[in-house]
């Protein structure tokens, strides 16, 4: 019974890791284009030397997602979120995904003031990092420090934790080179609002990228296990019914040898 259940087993998880390894392909594409468009939006940030108020309040978007069965890759997320919140313990949290907030709530539930969940149920698409974005700044939550905590994609075997900066209408306009552009105030909100749902866009496009490669990491490993565990029952299977083979065939003997 056990082996036959380890066996339906391996073929499932076979199964997801040639499904997270096509994945992992699109998810790249989608990733690399997300990539480029939030670092020209942020690149301003660093062009103007946008630095953020010593009064400023923190908050802190941090991206995961609702699926589990790839590692640790949620946990990384929820640790470097409660390392920083920390250290300001006055930071309120926006969390996507369930499976960050389920660990981050534990010892921040009074700091998280909104979660979405059912993010990327496909894939990362623009539109659902702009509403996310829209109702951020529609329930007027202050961004004057912010940081979008995300898994960055490095290879299909490795990721990290990264941030990305955000910053308010107020602490952008503040910023000492930003008058080498010409711009109106109104010009600038817009700017604001769109590089916010870029960066949660490039937040989220990166970390289901590094997510479905390291999905595709636990389901080889996966399967891996469950190959060595099925040779170790069928040795263990068939020295029992050896024994059991032999020890008929003792009885037999032994029941021949004694009619003789």
């Amino acid at each position: 019974m056990r082996l036959k259940s380890i066996s339906n087993i391996a073929k499932i998880t076979k199964s997801m890791k040639m499904i997270a390894s096509t994945k992992v392909t699109k998810a790249q594409r989608s990733m690399e284009t997300a990539r480029a468009f939030g670092q020209s939006a942020t690149s301003l940030y660093t062009h103007a030397e946008a630095v953020e108020k010593e009064t400023a309040k923190p908050f802190v978007i941090a991206v995961s997602s609702d699926r589990g069965l790839c590692g640790g890759i949620h946990s990384s997320i929820a640790k470097a979120v409660k390392k920083y919140v920390a250290t300001k313990p006055d930071s309120e949290i926006a969390v996507i995904g369930q499976k960050a907030r389920a660990q981050i709530q534990r010892d921040y539930r009074k700091n998280i003031v909104i979660h979405f969940d059912q993010v990327t149920k496909v894939h990362p698409v623009w539109v659902e990092a702009s509403l996310i974005a829209d109702q951020i700044v529609t329930n007027g939550f202050e961004i004057d420090a912010g940081q979008i905590f995300y898994n960055k994609f490095k290879s299909v075997i490795s990721y990290e934790a990264a941030t990305i900066p955000v910053y308010s209408v107020e602490t952008l306009a503040a910023a000492p080179k930003l008058s080498a552009y010409e711009y109106d105030d109104h010009i600038l909100k817009n700017f604001q609002e769109f590089a916010l749902a870029n960066s949660i866009f490039w937040g989220v496009a990166e970390g289901y990228a590094a997510e479905q490669a390291a999905k595709r990491t636990a389901m080889e490993n996966a399967t891996k296990n469950a190959g060595e565990m099925i040779t170790k029952l069928t040795l263990t299977y068939n020295r029992s019914r050896q024994a059991a083979i032999t020890n008929e065939l003792i009885d037999i003997i032994t029941g021949a040898s004694s009619l003789n």
